[in-house]
């Protein structure tokens, strides 16, 4: 059942209550004004109902939409970690002011997860699009002018090694090969624990690889042959185990349901164990590095490797994302890409998009060389761009020189320069560095709110600094 929206306080918190409002918090203060919308509060209401027939009437009261609400969004201003959340809501009279739980009881953190995990891609990008609106109304975000970049995001995973993959491998079938067998009759699978070997075979291999000397290739090949001979057979017993429980012919004594749960993680397992394999034997046996349809992690497997030409870092390994931002540090859009896309695929949907949200073009376009191509100009000023600021890449001609020293061209290529900051600010700031929540979905999760606490911090900035110029006005006038 979703929690009540009206929630009568302790009349010993009264006087409490009153000595907490005291207590400021500029920032806290400006974006509790953005969470009043009523909105905001009834789509996050909805979402949390809708997730069981009857889950706004039926069961233990969960969560209130305007307390799930504001402590995603505390915990993605504040870059916290959900027991971070728990022991920083316990503690901080503010943050508990904030998120309306005044002298509630605190969740766990693991409560917490669950509830922010309801609020999945498509309700964060409505949310998303919702604080946007409010910016526009504000008169924070006006659509002028718009500048667009894209930046790798790091998926939550350990550096992907041909011999690592294969451990973890082994590691997950086999600790989900033993729950079933918990719930069969005795004997019925016999479960053979390779988490030992496959360790000591991972250590050898890195061992080996640091090595020199002809014999290293033949060594490396010896040591990789035991451990894909020993991923596939866990992987053949997997199979078995799938089949019989397909058949009905393993015989169950415990919990039927955790059993089906099981197979459905074993054969979404099985799939990636199996081109895990075949990509390390084409590499090592076939000396084939560019295996099509690579895997950088089985629990992450939607992970890209993404080469920006970074010397420091030159393979990243997580997702393409696109931010769009107006004036006033506002994100207009953010979107994670499928696949690894090159830069100027990105710069139509970019205006487009603009155009969608603000009902016109921007009078100001511009982005980096990687966004450049004749088409992309065109196209942009057959939209409405007035003025596209696109630098083009190589040796420039006589006439294209000129028409990049125009001081509007200039001014507009320095203001591009800002959201270089920008994303180094949702990144080191509001934690966009690395998505750390699970899955796809988990991913765009973590984008969104990182965008949106940004769009918040910045919208209860410049009310404040509007405030603070009406205030001087009303002071000179006086």
């Amino acid at each position: 059942m979703v929690g009540r929206l009206q929630r009568d306080t302790s009349l010993f918190y009264f006087a409490l209550h009153r000595e907490s409002g005291l207590i400021k918090d500029d920032m806290l203060d400006g974006i509790d004004a953005v969470l009043d919308d009523p909105e905001l509060i009834e789509l996050v209401s909805q979402t949390l109902g809708s997730e069981r027939p009857r889950s706004r009437t039926t069961g233990r009261e969960r969560i209130a939409a305007d307390r799930v609400l504001r402590s995603v969004v505390l915990k993605h201003v504040r870059s916290l970690s959900f027991r971070e959340l728990e022991r920083d809501l316990r503690a901080n009279i503010a943050y508990r002011r904030f998120t309306h739980f005044d002298d509630d009881k605190i969740p766990r953190y693991s409560t917490f997860s669950r509830a922010f995990a309801a609020l999945g891609p498509e309700v964060t990008a409505q949310i998303h699009a919702r604080v946007v609106a409010i910016s526009i109304q504000d008169g924070t975000a006006r659509g002028r002018v718009l500048r667009t970049d894209t930046t790798a995001v790091d998926s939550n995973i350990h550096y992907p090694t041909d011999s690592a993959l294969l451990g973890d491998s082994i590691r997950v079938m086999t600790r989900v090969l033993k729950r079933v067998a918990g719930q069969c009759e005795q004997g019925a699978v016999q479960v053979v624990d390779h988490a030992r070997a496959a360790k000591l075979r991972v250590i050898e291999i890195h061992r080996a690889a640091k090595a020199k000397g002809e014999a290293v290739q033949g060594r490396l090949q010896v040591l990789y042959g035991k451990l894909t001979s020993m991923t596939r057979a866990v992987v053949n017993q997997a199979k078995k185990v799938v089949q019989e429980i397909d058949l009905g012919v393993l015989p169950v004594v415990g919990d039927a349901a955790t059993v089906l749960c099981e197979q459905a993680q074993l054969e979404h397992v099985i799939p990636l164990v199996e081109r895990v394999i075949a990509q390390t034997k084409a590499r090592v046996f076939g000396g084939d590095t560019h295996f099509p349809g690579k895997v950088f992690s089985i629990f992450e497997e939607h992970t890209q490797l993404i080469r920006k030409g970074k010397a420091a870092k030159p393979n990243e390994f997580g997702r393409v994302v696109r931010i769009d931002e107006v004036e006033n540090g506002i994100v207009s859009h953010y979107d994670v890409a499928p696949g690894v896309p090159s830069d100027y695929q990105q710069w139509m949907p970019a205006v487009l998009q603009h155009k969608k949200i603000f009902g016109k073009a921007p009078k100001v376009a511009t982005g980096d060389r990687g966004f450049q191509s004749a088409r992309n100009e065109r196209e942009a000023r057959e939209a409405g761009v007035s003025k596209v600021a696109l630098p083009a890449r190589g040796r420039l001609s006589e006439l294209r020189a000129r028409f990049q020293k125009q001081r509007w061209f200039k001014d507009a290529q320095r203001w591009r320069a800002g959201i270089e900051s920008r994303i180094a600010t949702l990144k080191h700031r509001f934690g966009m560095a690395r998505a750390v929540y699970k899955g796809d979905n988990g991913f765009h999760r973590h984008v969104g709110w990182s965008v949106i606490a940004n769009n918040l911090v910045n919208i209860a900035r410049a009310r404040e600094i509007r405030k603070g110029k009406q205030d001087a006005e009303v002071r000179q006038a006086a």
